[in-house]
């Protein structure tokens, strides 16, 4: 089944198959080209259906991140490894260095065709219960593989489904060897160079309304 492209929103989006297996780890026992992916930016409110609608909390990127990859990346669902900077509900020193680290996470890049997005987005599940929202912190991702393509659903309840098992997926997949030492990638400790962002990453974004 063949991903989509960023540059271009599809006209058909591919319409899930509920009955087709899947596979619990995905990828070749080594990253292979174009990951690894390196990306970072400022964390966006996105539009809450992450939290409300999915049960999974999203840290949304703002497109300039992905833009460079627009024509090696394809649209759909990929694993990795991501960290927050200095997530926020952290008050002590302790708190924060148990939150501050790297984690697996399962990343969705593309168009979203159950919203009817208009346009792209990259959003982040990080695979750790953070103790508050980390809009407006610094989020770094290296991206290692690739999970499925991103489709258009009969409804919620199986997306939701397909959500559930992509995360399983991830986690399974980075436990091998050449993908785990990525999680000690120079990437994640080195001092910021992001300058500051020259909108309000924090602010509301409207939401549109998804299909019945």
């Amino acid at each position: 089944m063949t991903a989509g492209s960023l540059n271009t929103r599809p006209s058909t989006p591919l319409q899930h198959d509920p009955t087709a297996k899947r596979p619990l780890i995905v990828g070749p026992d080594h990253p292979e080209q174009p990951y690894p992916v390196y990306l970072q930016g400022w964390v966006e409110r996105g539009f809450g259906r992450g939290s409300k609608d999915l049960g999974c909390p999203t840290a949304n990127l703002p497109d300039s991140s992905i833009a460079p990859y627009s024509t090696t990346l394809s649209t759909g669902v990929h694993y990795g490894y991501a960290r927050v900077l200095d997530p926020a509900g952290t008050s002590t020193p302790e708190e924060c260095s148990a939150h501050d680290k790297v984690y697996p996470m399962v990343m969705s890049i593309g168009w979203n065709p159950f919203y009817d997005n208009q346009h792209r987005t990259a959003e982040v599940h990080v695979l750790h219960d953070f103790p508050a929202d980390f809009y407006g912190k610094e989020l770094r991702v290296v991206i290692l593989g690739f999970i499925r393509p991103e489709f258009n659903y009969a409804g919620l309840d199986a997306l939701i489904k397909d959500i559930n098992t992509d995360k399983e997926v991830s986690l399974r997949s980075v436990e091998r060897p050449a993908y785990e030492s990525y999680k000690t990638d120079p990437f994640f400790s080195k001092a910021s160079t992001l300058p500051p962002p020259t909108y309000d990453p924090t602010a509301v974004k409207v939401k549109p309304e998804a299909k019945a």
